[in-house]
């Protein structure tokens, strides 16, 4: 026996109405290889290519440029090429005697930003969460191959240039997680909430407000810290000009160092930060905070006549109301775009959690080793302070966008008891009045808050099929009457309304009704037969 075809009619309360819908699938079958459609192939493949290709491409260009220019032979090209990828990745590797784990940090963000802006296209609002996942393997898969291809390269290029084979695990380790890290922000940024779907719990609602004021804060920390660097820089011009000495007047000398202080600029950034919240950047032996400096050689670049060499200012503490204010002005974003209160400020505390992470995985990358200068990088400690700043001043200013922001704010998110679970108490009363009003109208339905509109069910006839029969509607009263129940006498008002209620069977024997036992439920199921009993 064929089985019969089944239509769910739900008439449900406002807040079961109101419950999201199952995503609808949109392309494939269970998001696996054989589901990808052409074009969908086409997209992966520009993930995992073009952002590669590019950072190739620069590199080419540098490698052969310098070489030209220099007048030096092609035999060691392929090797330096090798290298020139594996640095942008931030790999550790020795050349000659001299370890570098400190290499610029602008090629790497311009590659990470490239791999996030693909992963954030490809992220398309009608792909489903398992094609997410292929857009994440994608971004990853590419650099990873390029980066074996790069060890087997430096490999060889051993025995014609002084570049020692890099350990293969940290080689894969970081091209994976930084890949990774950048696709993920650009999906995140797009489908941030399908992330929030495949968590164990609910999103709380105060997450994402903390999110967005975390990001700003980081955002006017470098920007500061950018300023202060450039304020620095001013301050010490003159010995600026003692760092292009090495280029001994040429041109292209001169225009390689320059670049070369331009790159390591983020570099420099991310330690002011670490200096302007009080923390420190240990330079080999010595260290720079604005409580004490101890001296230590600087690399003959450019970009570190911005150190200076003491001895410390009183006035440098005045630098500490920077993260201050920052910390304030986040503080005031939390206020006003979450539900924070004095008792509970937990996007204020997100928003300090997130810039300490952040500021700590900018110090891992934009330190390192630097060959006889020992290591240059921001102090451990200095991700605790952005935490504490953000945590203390900021809630100072959560509590000033309380007292004194709008009053539509505060009307909005002061009383604690008009919400449950999100949500004011009135707020189904309103909308169930409101969804009676307008989704019942009579034009659309046919039925208003008085009963059935006689204009259009007068001369309708139900057969069995979707229409009215004369035996089941009496036009002198203008009552329906449930099919099959003439003995039991006409519905009352009453009566119509446990009719609603109450789950209706259609098959080709008629219509049978059974009766809630509460008013509460709300489902009616409407089986239809196919007429077939085989």
């Amino acid at each position: 026996m064929s089985a019969p075809r089944t239509a769910l009619a739900r008439l449900s309360d406002p807040d079961l109405r109101e419950q999201s819908r199952p995503p609808v699938r949109r392309r494939g079958g269970g998001g696996g290889f054989g589901s990808l459609t052409p074009e969908r192939a086409r997209v992966l493949m520009l993930v995992a290519a073009r952002a590669s290709a590019i950072t190739l491409l620069l590199i080419f260009i540098l490698v052969y440029g310098t070489l030209f220019v220099s007048g030096g032979g092609m035999s060691g090209s392929s090797g330096a090429i090798a290298g020139s990828w594996l640095a942008v990745h931030q790999v550790p590797l020795v050349i000659g005697k001299t370890g570098i784990g400190l290499w610029p940090l602008l090629p790497t963000l311009l590659m990470l930003w490239l791999v996030a802006r693909d992963s954030a296209q490809a992220a398309e609002p009608d792909c489903e969460t398992a094609e997410l996942g292929w857009v994440l393997g994608a971004a990853v898969g590419g650099p990873l191959l390029i980066t074996a291809v790069c060890l087997a390269v430096a490999d060889d290029a051993a025995a014609v240039v002084s570049l020692q084979p890099p350990d293969t695990l940290a080689a894969f380790a970081w091209a994976l997680g930084l890949n990774l890290l950048a696709a993920a922000v650009g999906i995140g940024s797009r489908r941030w909430r399908d992330f929030a779907d495949l968590l164990p719990i609910p999103l709380p609602d105060w997450v994402v407000p903390g999110f967005r004021a975390g990001l700003r804060a980081v955002g006017r920390l470098l920007a500061v810290a950018a300023a202060l660097t450039v304020l620095s820089f001013l301050l010490h011009w003159s010995r600026i000009g003692d760092t292009y000495r090495a280029a001994d007047g040429k041109f292209f000398g001169a225009l390689g160092l320059t670049l070369l202080s331009l790159a390591y600029l983020p570099n420099a950034t991310v330690d002011a930060v670490s200096v302007l919240v009080g923390g420190q950047v240990d330079i080999g032996p010595g260290s720079l905070s604005l409580f004490e400096i101890q001296g230590a050689p600087v690399p003959a670049v450019p970009v570190a006549a911005a150190v200076p060499s003491g001895p410390v200012a009183v006035w440098w503490l005045v630098l500490l109301a920077a993260p201050a204010v920052v910390a304030v002005l986040s503080g005031l974003d939390c206020g006003r775009t979450s539900r924070d209160r004095a008792t509970a400020p937990w996007a204020t505390l997100t928003a300090a959690g997130l810039a300490a992470v952040v500021m700590a995985l900018l110090g891992a990358v934009a330190g390192g080793e630097l060959g006889t200068f020992g290591r240059i990088a921001p102090s451990a400690v200095s991700a605790v302070l952005v935490f504490v700043w953000l945590a203390i001043a900021g809630y100072v200013g959560m509590l000033g966008a309380r007292w004194f922001g709008s009053p539509a704010a505060a009307v909005a998110y002061d009383d604690a008891d008009a919400y449950d679970d999100g949500y004011q108490d009135d707020y189904y009363d309103d909308v169930a009045e409101d969804d009676v009003a307008e989704d019942y109208a009579a034009e659309d339905y046919g039925y208003t808050a008085d009963g059935y509109d006689d204009d259009e069910y007068d001369d309708e006839e139900f057969d069995g099929e979707g229409e009215f029969d004369d035996g089941e509607f009496d036009e002198s009263d203008g009552e329906p009457r449930a099919a099959g129940h003439e003995e039991s006498g006409w519905y009352d008002d009453e009566d119509l309304a446990d009719a609603l209620d109450a789950e209706l069977v259609d098959d080709e024997a008629g219509v049978v009704v059974k009766s809630a036992d509460s008013p509460d439920i709300v489902d009616a199921e409407i089986v239809e037969g196919n007429g077939n009993d085989d």
